[in-house]
């Protein structure tokens, strides 16, 4: 079976992942972007086909060596993929939200699906059982939300992020997490219940690296998914790398 190399390049890490097949094999955080870093990737990785997804300024070479090395795929507002994109823009969709956009599709064909990524900010994706991918929102992330109540104020702590989280701080420390995590719940929570008032009948996935914080303070029912961006990248390679 042919054997597949995703990247994701974001904000915050950088990390790829190994399809042999349809089959999501391994996936693993880089160090970094440097030629030696890939080069020692595809030597023990031996895919025949690469695809990246990169919202930041990353090597320049990573390309150059994926192209050489592979059947290479960049994703961009130019990619082929199963959905329409009725946006005034689409060359400003990020690839992360293509990517995502492209799994629900995929996996969820038959629902409107509103997709929930978790990085460095909060993207809302919102996909219409037509296939059209409308639009959504952005809010800060979980870390930067942390980062910035810290860097904004002169007597805050940065504090660590935290799944056990209460509902009334008993602490400084407490009392961060609390706000910053259960109100990024009530907003998650605020939205899915606004789309659902909207369009009725829809399908949420949840993805991203701070599934763990977030997942059990959200009382609507959602499918949490890390591997999700992985699972789109691959659909869309497919398409676009036959």
């Amino acid at each position: 079976m042919t054997r597949t190399l995703c990247f994701d390049f974001g904000n915050t890490r950088k990390k790829a992942a190994l399809f042999q097949g349809a089959e999501l094999k391994e996936a693993l955080v880089l160090d970094d972007d440097s030629e030696q870093t890939i080069q020692r990737l595809l030597s023990v990785m031996k895919p025949e086909k690469s695809i990246l997804s990169s919202v930041i300024n990353h090597n320049p070479a990573v390309e150059e060596i994926l192209a050489a090395r592979t059947r290479f795929h960049k994703l961009s507002h130019l990619t082929k993929v199963a959905f329409t994109t009725p946006v005034g823009k689409p060359e400003t969709i990020g690839a992360d939200r293509l990517a995502l956009t492209a799994a629900a599709v995929h996996y969820y064909p038959s629902y409107n699906n509103l997709v929930i990524g978790m990085g460095s900010c909060i993207t809302y994706n919102f996909i219409s059982k037509y296939h059209e991918f409308i639009g959504g929102g952005i809010s800060p992330g979980l870390e930067m939300r942390l980062k910035s109540l810290n860097h904004y104020t002169a007597k805050l702590p940065l504090v660590q992020a935290d799944s056990n989280v209460p509902l009334m701080g008993y602490d400084t420390a407490s009392n961060i997490l609390s706000g910053v995590v259960l109100g990024m719940a009530k907003e998650m929570d605020g939205f899915i219940e606004a789309y659902r008032e909207k369009y009725r009948n829809i399908n949420v996935l949840l993805t991203g690296g701070d599934i763990v914080y977030l997942a059990s303070h959200l009382k609507n029912r959602i499918f949490a998914d890390p591997d999700l961006i992985f699972k789109g990248l691959y659909a869309i390679s497919e398409v676009n790398n036959p």
